[in-house]
Parts: C-alpha cells; structure tokens; sequence
C-alpha cells in the first residue's frame, strides 16, 4: 500500500513557495510517476475553457485534447468530481491513448473555486486503484491547488 502520507509531504518539500505553476506541474507528475507502482502514465491536463489540454506528463505521448464530453478526464473533470475506473475498457466514451492501459484515476483540479484541469492517471493492471488511492492522490492534490491559488493570487496583484 502505497505511504501517501510521505508522497503528500515529498510534495511539499518540491514545490513549496515556488511560483513556476508549469515546473510544479512536471514535478509532481513525476514525483507520482516514479513512487507510485505499476504506473504506465501520469500527468495532467489543464482546462483551457473549453477542452482539456495536455500538459506535463511521464509516460507515452498521450491525446493532446480532451472535450469535457469524452473519456474518463471529461467525465471527471465535468462532474468535478474523481473517478476510479477498474477496467477501462468498459468505461463508455473511453478514450484510447495508450493500448496499454487498463485501469485509471482521474482527479479534477479546482483552484479559486473553478476547474483547473485534471490529474490523470493510468496504469496496465486491472482494478489498479483503489479507495486509499482516491483519498491519497485527492489530498495530493490539494496540496498542489493551494500552491497554485497562492501563485495565482500574486500574479493578479
């Protein structure tokens, strides 16, 4: 069982007063990409007011658009809410990035009240996450929507 207690305080330590959104972004992806097991993707898209827009990511070349009205990310970020798919294959809509996933978490980021994108994440194992990965990635970020709302906040002064 992955220790995201440790994973939320790693987090921390990278990205912490440090107001690049961008480089926070490619560190947590891949802070989640190399601690977390049997991983095949991890990143993020952000919400560009229409779509989502493939950002900072480990892994495969992946979709580079995503309307909020396809796939697991669409769904998720639509609802705002997360979502665990088991077996993704049996999710309609589901878009096929890479052949080789199989199961996937999909987490909305809210900064300032209002969708910021999604963390997305996907591995080749069926059934792969499960409710302690949901509370775990869901307070990781957290973590990093408070860090981006303080950056936010300074560029608009």
């Amino acid at each position: 069982m992955t220790d995201y207690i440790s994973l939320c305080d790693s987090l921390k330590s990278l990205i912490s007063g440090v107001p690049h959104i961008q480089a926070n972004l490619a560190n947590a992806a891949a802070l989640l990409y190399n601690e977390l097991p049997d991983l095949n993707w991890a990143g993020f898209y952000l919400f560009d007011g229409e779509t989502l827009v493939l950002n900072s990511f480990q892994g495969k070349p992946a979709c580079i658009e995503i309307p909020l009205s396809r796939g697991v990310c669409g769904a998720a970020a639509s609802g705002k809410e997360t979502l665990v798919v088991p077996d993704v294959h049996a999710f309609s809509g589901h878009i096929a990035c890479d052949d080789a996933s199989n199961s996937e978490i999909v987490i909305p980021l809210i900064v300032l009240g209002e969708l910021f994108g999604v963390l997305d994440i996907d591995s080749p194992l069926f059934g792969r996450f499960d409710e302690n990965d949901k509370s775990g990635l869901e307070r990781f970020a957290k973590i990093l929507c408070a860090e981006i709302e303080k950056t936010e906040k300074e560029t608009k002064k």
